[in-house]
């Protein structure tokens, strides 16, 4: 089933819930659905509204991105700064905690969520981080608040009894060398709480991503949870990605991870000098990591013309929806076995339609 913003929140919600939840397949199949901090494309992102939606829609997994709070929690925000993506700037008895600080290399003028206890990041209400792409997200702004992990993981253990299907966790812990330098143990605290909920073992359905392979390092001595590595691609600095997705570089992550989380079009089907992508210019990374036993899972498809490469756009402003149904499906055929995705809609589309693959360039 095809969710359609236009109708509504309220209306494409009750139109799913008549119809019945959209399957799902099973993890042994190829082609995880993985809902890139929750049903985005529809609702603002790291909301329990958000993530309700993509479970509805089909996906296998959903995403959270956590930082942490000044008493060790953990919250749903795809960065530390709050300002863009919850209404904090509109409550005056937090104005004075506004601060400057370097986060990831980079000097940032906002609030912090480390600054600020889990209950008082709990009275914020989430807002539509794109709001010039998805205008009709930013009607939702102010009715959701914001989620803690576990909020999110009450949420999935309830979903999993209204769809009637296990539904994976993917949490991302956001720039966890920062929070150490700060005084906390995000490792630490992240085993601890699911362990508490129980996530435990190789076959939990759970996967750990990082950007930062040290804190990755120092989750693989703290669970037998899957672990995944992510990487993007920096056209300025490709020697780079090269180097860690090389024969050797895959060997040595394949002895701490489970998988790699990589940037689509650098890394697996660049772009042509037109824009375009097409079949043709797939990568081999996908069958070099299986042959480690790595899985690959590609990120980030979204539906709007202003992602899509050149010749899957549609007519009209960047606003409007393009041929994504087709992007999905091309990485489908190169090999990779999920896809963070914002329309999870799509992909379970493209996922269900699509015939399992063979590594056809082993």
């Amino acid at each position: 089933m095809k969710f359609f913003p236009g109708t509504g929140l309220v209306a494409g919600l009750m139109s799913l819930l008549i119809a019945g939840p959209v399957a799902a397949k099973t993890e042994q199949q190829q082609c995880l659905v993985i809902a890139h901090r929750g049903a985005s494309g529809y609702v603002p992102e790291h909301t329990l509204a958000a993530y309700r939606l993509a479970i509805l829609l089909g996906a296998d997994y959903i995403e959270p991105d956590l930082v942490m709070t000044r008493d060790g929690q953990f919250i749903a925000r795809h960065e530390n700064q709050l300002a863009g993506t919850t209404d904090i700037a509109d409550h005056p008895e937090f104005a004075k905690r506004r601060a400057t600080r370097t986060v990831d290399d980079k000097e940032k003028s906002d609030w912090f969520s480390e600054d600020f206890s889990l209950a008082e990041l709990q009275q914020l209400r989430a807002r539509e981080r794109l709001p010039e792409i998805r205008p009709a997200n930013t009607s939702l702004n102010d009715l959701f608040p914001i989620p803690s992990l576990q909020d999110i993981i009450d949420m999935v253990r309830e979903m999993e009894q209204i769809v009637g299907r296990t539904i994976g966790l993917y949490p991302e812990l956001k720039s966890p060398a920062y929070f150490r330098d700060r005084g906390l143990d995000p490792e630490g605290a992240l085993v601890a709480e699911l362990k508490k909920n129980g996530y435990q073992g190789p076959d939990a359905a759970i996967f750990i991503q990082a950007f930062e392979t040290d804190s990755l390092q120092r989750l693989n001595k703290l669970t037998d949870m899957r672990l995944v590595y992510l990487i993007g691609y920096d056209p300025d600095d490709p020697e780079t990605a090269d180097s860690q997705l090389s024969d050797a570089g895959l060997r040595q992550l394949a002895e701490f991870v489970d998988g790699i989380g990589v940037a689509k079009y650098g890394l697996l089907i660049p772009r042509d000098a037109a824009g375009n992508l097409k079949s043709e210019n797939a990568t081999d990374l996908p069958q070099r990591a299986h042959r480690l036993g790595l899985l690959v899972h590609a990120w980030t498809f979204r539906a709007e013309n202003e992602f899509l490469p050149a010749n899957l756009r549609s007519t009209g402003p960047n606003t409007a929806l393009g041929n994504s149904l087709a992007e999905h499906r091309l990485f489908i055929e190169a090999g990779v076995d999920g896809l963070f995705t914002e329309q999870p809609d799509i992909a379970r589309a493209a996922c269900d339609n699509a015939p399992q693959q063979q590594d056809a360039k082993d």
